[in-house]
């Protein structure tokens, strides 16, 4: 995020599991982009351990399963803006049932997390990422009006 919109001046990303490959990724980005040298912090802890507030961007990239939801209700709780690109999705979950006569199970439960985000004050942005990055490709943008 820091290198499409260089407005904000710092990066915190939060995993209960940060992979010991981290550190030498890190080094090897910034080493790419150098203005990105000491605004990245990682912590190792749970997501609701860490505060959020409204002026944050709360991203999200391959959130498995209900992880996609649990940083939408977050970034909505603080009034944040949010950036999900869901993965892993949980089709035993019947939140999107209703739809899946239509349209696969996947792409229903993404559109109820637009509608989700719409009903709480959110304008919403759908777009695809190119498939050769992933297969998982469908980026969820969303910010209060």
């Amino acid at each position: 995020m820091l290198l499409l919109d260089d407005s904000s001046p710092d990066a915190i990303v939060i995993d209960t599991a940060i992979p010991e490959s981290a550190e030498k990724l890190g080094a090897a980005i910034e080493s790419d982009w150098p203005r990105l040298s000491g605004r990245v912090t990682r912590i190792e802890q749970p997501l609701d351990s860490v505060a959020l507030a409204a002026g944050d961007v709360v991203v999200s990239s391959h959130a498995c399963g209900n992880l996609t939801d649990v940083v939408i209700d977050r970034a909505m709780a603080a009034g944040a803006r949010v950036a999900v690109l869901p993965c892993c999705h949980d089709l035993d979950d019947s939140s999107a049932e209703d739809l899946t006569g239509w349209i696969d199970g996947a792409l229903a439960q993404d559109i109820r997390r637009a509608e989700r985000l719409r009903r709480n004050g959110y304008r919403v942005w759908t777009q695809t990422i190119p498939d050769e990055i992933t297969p998982k490709n469908r980026l969820l943008l969303a910010c209060l009006r």
